[in-house]
């Protein structure tokens, strides 16, 4: 099952697809997707109300698509969670994860524009597994409780603006807050969809020109220990997303690479989660 929301920022009603590739409108199942909903067994009452065959079909047609889930509580990233992308940027492979947060303002639809922030030179790309929580996530005893806790999963960009993540501060989310700079979905896939998150590929292009291939396969940590480590020094609560990490072939770890300017268009595919493009300009 995927979740989606349409329409005109700010403007997003709720919908779902089934796996014949049809779309209902969920206005009289929620008025939106976000936490409440995934708390409240929202997911549950849409798969019985598509069992049950009385959602209005609707045709998206040209319609925008937005973030499958609406104002995050949290977007909780990991760094250097693939060791091919480490070692492109002369990291060690972290020996506990690298956790650091972003904006959640910073979410916003899978093919809006993303805008380079004023002053910078090195905004860069990252095509990454996003988990979205939709049970409260506290203590965890083991990873094998994870999967309880996730709603679904999704493709995230996580754009970065490496000078000011890297040079302007020794936190990174300078360089990772910057409006605009994390396009998420279309969809918020459920987990029977998915299958293994582990064996997923993860593609990217700047241009027409691939820059990144890889596999969820090589992550150094797998998301069931993520996030049960990460429910051991915070909640994770409904609604929450987690971005998981990027392979090798972004800007910062590439030769002669040119960052993203104005006019590029990057897209990014995950096998089963669908795709995105962004268009860039300047803000």
């Amino acid at each position: 099952m995927k979740l989606l929301r349409i329409g005109a920022p700010g403007e997003e009603v709720p919908a779902v697809q089934d796996e014949d590739g049809r779309t209902f409108a969920l206005s009289t199942v929620t008025d939106d997707i976000d936490g409440a909903f995934l708390a409240g067994g929202g997911v549950t009452r849409v798969r019985r109300a598509l069992a049950e065959g009385w959602l209005p079909a609707i045709e998206p047609g040209g319609r925008r698509i937005g973030a499958p889930i609406a104002r995050p509580g949290k977007v909780v990233c990991i760094g250097l969670n693939y060791r091919d992308h480490a070692e492109e940027t002369g990291a060690p492979v972290p020996e506990r994860p690298v956790v650091f947060m972003k904006d959640p303002s910073t979410v916003v639809g899978p093919d809006d524009g993303v805008l380079i922030p004023r002053g910078s030179v090195k905004t860069d790309w990252e095509v990454e597994l996003a988990v979205v929580i939709g049970r409260t996530a506290r203590y965890l005893t083991d990873p094998a409780g994870a999967a309880e806790c996730i709603a679904g999963y999704a493709i995230s960009n996580d754009v970065s603006e490496r000078e000011f993540q890297l040079e302007y501060s020794g936190q990174w989310d300078l360089g990772k807050s910057c409006e605009t700079f994390n396009p998420l979905g279309p969809w918020l896939v459920t987990p029977d969809e998915v299958g293994d998150p582990q064996a997923l590929g993860l593609r990217l292009d700047v241009n027409g020109v691939r820059r990144q291939d890889g596999n969820t396969k090589n992550m150094v940590f797998e998301v069931a220990f993520l996030i049960h480590y990460l429910s051991r020094y915070m909640v994770l609560n409904p609604g929450d997303v987690i971005n998981t990490g990027t392979p090798a072939g972004v800007a910062l770890g590439l030769v002669d690479t040119p960052y993203l300017r104005a006019g590029d268009t990057v897209e990014l595919s995950i096998d089963r989660l669908g795709a995105q493009r962004q268009i860039l300009s300047n803000a």
